[in-house]
């Protein structure tokens, strides 16, 4: 007797049906030799310092042998761990102890933690908007629902949406996507409004390293610290760090600061999902924290990307300017280009533009990505850290290309893509 087979297809969570790939689509069309892209947030790859690497790495292999091969602690390289915690004392002239870090398979692995210990469907999270699309992606499996910061903390409702929410979650320098940086009367009116909530801040710091012009002022973390002496810190800051933009992406090394507590609540959620990240890694890592490489290298980093910056920003005003306008960013590596908004400016929706722009061999990141709605379609992010100064002005004249296409177009959709990209 025959038997019909039945289809082996998987059933997905539903969460699926709510993400993006926007992501997957600029990570590929980075590797493509006839595409400009302006999207990624990647850092220069010629800056990588691969011969110090290397000689890093033998140093790591002689101090530490073996050890450095083996399973690891969940919270991360013991030695790496004092470091950290040493270095986050001398930014912010307190104590921190051991029991105050958790090392983190980059930053974002501390932002899907916070999700996985804190949030439950249909929990509160008040978001610094627009929203930073790696940390939607990192809570979208848990299904939360989303209050705007926008900084405007005396507005109407919003103390009590603090109260409310399990965190609140902020990229005071140089935000990703806006570049923005929150000035420190702003970070410390936050701080005391989460206190008086009773709830916990989210600081997610990793461009603090590309000081582009001027300063970026005290962390939160730092505020927050000055409160008190002892260590460990007990306070109501979540700090998350990262060697990505300072030193390279690839050795995904980033690190958490928060409340004993907490670190060792996510450590057990850590334990369930790699049981314990690369004890090589970090051991490599610590020789980067060890010296002074971070303090020489940066400035040759921010040299290049201020440079990179003030490109775009040239070819932009000369190509763009009649239908956006932005903000200088003093730091990060991106401008935040907003559409205008006048009688003699025409509507622009950046995520049909982007159809266009791909068919140019250009790309950039459209602004709903960033709205936890999806709504904000006025507005895009544009990368200057991975392409040199004359690669950029050829992006943005393609740029110029395709919305001039855009805005002559009657179906303004090419039919070779879809806002269902999206």
């Amino acid at each position: 007797m025959s038997r019909i087979k039945k289809s082996c297809a998987p059933r997905y969570a539903r969460w699926l049906q709510s993400t993006n790939n926007i992501t997957q689509q600029f990570l590929a069309i980075g590797g493509r030799q006839d595409f400009v892209s302006l999207a990624g947030g990647l850092p220069a790859s010629e800056l990588y310092p691969i011969e110090l690497m290397r000689e890093a790495m033998d140093r790591a292999l002689t101090r530490w042998g073996s050890h450095s091969l083996e399973y690891g602690p969940v919270e991360g390289f013991p030695a790496l761990r004092d470091a950290i915690a040493r270095r986050m004392s001398r930014m912010t002239g307190r104590r921190f102890a051991v029991d105050n870090i958790l090392i983190t398979t980059g930053a974002m692995q501390g932002l899907d933690l916070m999700g996985k210990v804190l949030l439950d469907p249909g929990d509160l999270v008040v978001a610094q908007f627009p929203t930073y699309l790696g940390a939607l992606d990192a809570w979208r499996a848990r299904q939360p629902v989303y209050e705007k910061l926008t900084w405007d903390l005396d507005r109407p409702g919003f103390d009590e949406a603090l109260s409310r929410a399990k965190f609140a979650y902020a990229v005071p320098n140089y935000s990703n996507p806006t570049g923005v940086l929150v000035p420190t009367p702003a970070r410390q009116l936050l701080l005391e409004k989460v206190v008086e909530a009773g709830t916990l801040l989210v600081e997610d710091d990793p461009y603090l390293p590309l000081q582009l012009d001027g300063a970026p002022g005290p962390s939160i973390l730092a505020i927050d610290s000055a409160m008190g002496e002892q260590a460990p810190y007990r306070g109501s800051v979540v700090y998350l760090g990262t060697l990505s933009k300072s030193v390279v992406p690839g050795l995904r090394v980033g690190w958490l600061v928060a409340d004993p507590e907490l670190v060792q609540t996510l450590a057990v959620a850590k334990q369930s999902s790699d049981i314990s990240s690369s004890m090589l890694t970090h051991a490599l890592a610590l020789e980067f924290v060890d010296s002074t490489f971070e303090e020489q290298h940066a400035p040759k980093v921010v040299a290049v990307y201020r440079e990179r910056r003030n490109a775009l920003l040239h070819a932009a005003e000369e190509y763009l300017s009649d239908w956006f306008e932005w903000d200088v960013p003093p730091g990060g590596m991106f401008v935040w280009m907003r559409a205008r908004d006048g009688t003699d400016a025409p509507v622009i929706n950046t995520n049909d533009l982007y159809a266009y722009a791909v068919d140019e061999k250009v790309a950039f990141v459209p602004s709903s990505v960033f709205d936890f709605e999806g709504r904000l379609t006025t507005a895009m992010r544009v990368n200057f850290s991975r392409s040199s100064p004359e690669v950029i002005a050829e992006g943005v004249r393609r740029l110029r290309r395709a919305v001039e296409r855009y805005l002559t177009s009657n179906s303004r959709v090419p039919p070779s893509l879809s806002r269902a990209s999206f």
